[in-house]
């Protein structure tokens, strides 16, 4: 019998305690709105349901918790949703359930909780572990705490993702080797280092422009990044994707492997977008971002998203950008139509270049390649 076709789920949750000031997500903050949380929580689980309408039987690979901080969601919903995911789509045995939660005391004091409801991968937002590296990044939580959830989640959960922020003000090599090897030696199995980056319209995009805020010149974010590879690997983690790197292949994070090799996925909650390959081709799909008009669309219409059917031509190049950024890449028969194979001028001049991978059947970038990921795809998808 032919396996049916894999498909991920992901719910965003937009909550936060606080908005860290280099955040651009569809994020608000958590004052007290119950009756709101309550209401999405029902139209997140309305929108599975319709959503199950458009996909059909599929083979439930993931259920990815994201946001904002879905740490903060009563752990009844979660335990809801995820049942309703299980219901709706058929889960492999091995289904991975993650959640993204920040390491404050309250926080983690929910982490048990959160297991019983059926969340066994954890991502824990740690982003440095000094205080004040984390009064810059203008996180609700010390060092202390991020310590101690560290230690509580490890425990509690069979798989644990570390996040940390690098490239920071005033940063050096010394103090960033040093903090990595602290991380590693708690024990977490999968490490995601990622470069501070400046995004537009935050409040750290603000402080840049006034000059209130100086952030690593190219070459010593460069050196950060070097000395990252170095201390990971050391420990044998396997740089799997641009920040993402885990000890052994089993502790990858299956869901994030669903968007990077072009699998389904189902998006539900304020702003997600979600991917589906239908009839007439790969649909985009993009929820409503302001939380009331989430749930009344869903209340309204039955969904809470918009579509949009791809041209071949734009899900091929969304192909190149999301497959390069793994180790695996992308097989160039999935990229024809953007005239890419093995013998391709374009190509070869990038395999000269030190920043794509000499393969005859796959299009793979370099650790060089990934570290101009942007540049590179560009140059390939015109």
């Amino acid at each position: 019998m032919t396996a049916l076709p894999a498909l991920g789920v992901y719910i965003h949750w937009p909550y936060c305690a606080r908005i860290c000031p280099y955040c651009d997500f569809n994020v608000v903050r958590d004052r007290g709105r119950t009756d709101e949380q309550a209401q999405l929580a029902d139209a997140i689980v309305a929108d599975l349901e319709a959503q199950r309408a458009l996909t059909g039987p599929r083979r439930l690979l993931s259920i990815f918790f994201g946001g904002g901080t879905p740490s903060l969601m009563d752990p009844a919903q979660v335990a809801r949703v995820i049942e309703t995911a299980r219901r709706l789509w058929s889960p492999v045995d091995d289904l991975e359930i993650s959640l993204e939660a920040n390491p404050t005391d309250a926080e983690a004091g929910r982490f048990p909780a959160l297991a019983a409801a059926g969340v066994a991968r954890l991502s824990l937002g740690v982003q440095s572990l000094h205080d004040e590296a984390l009064a810059l990044l203008g996180r609700n939580h010390d060092a202390g705490a991020a310590r101690r959830a560290i230690a509580i989640a490890a425990a509690t959960f069979p798989r644990l993702s570390v996040d940390l922020i690098y490239a920071r003000p005033g940063q050096t090599v010394e103090d960033w080797r040093a903090e990595l090897e602290e991380v590693l030696a708690m024990g977490p199995e999968h490490v995601s280092p990622y470069q501070l980056t400046i995004e537009t319209g935050t409040a750290f995009d603000r402080a840049v422009g006034r000059g209130a805020l100086v952030v690593p010149d190219e070459d010593r974010a460069h050196d950060l990044f070097e000395a990252t590879q170095q201390v990971l690997e050391a420990h044998g983690f396997d740089a799997y994707e641009v920040s993402n790197h885990a000890r052994g292949e089993a502790a990858r994070s299956r869901h994030n492997l669903v968007y990077w090799r072009g699998h389904d996925y189902v998006g539900v909650g304020p702003g997600a977008h979600g991917r589906l390959n239908l009839e007439g081709g790969r649909v985009a799909t993009t929820a409503h971002r302001r939380i009331a008009d989430y749930i009344a669309a869903v209340r309204d219409t039955g969904v809470g998203f918009e579509r949009e059917t791809l041209s071949p031509t734009e899900a091929a190049e969304e192909r190149l950008l999301l497959g390069l950024r793994i180790d695996d890449g992308v097989a160039f028969d999935e990229l024809a139509i953007l005239g890419l194979s093995a013998g391709a001028a374009k190509v070869c001049h990038h395999v000269e270049l030190g920043l794509l991978v000499d393969d005859p059947h796959r299009l793979r970038a370099t650790r060089a390649g990934r570290l101009v990921l942007d540049r590179l795809t560009g140059a390939l998808a015109t």
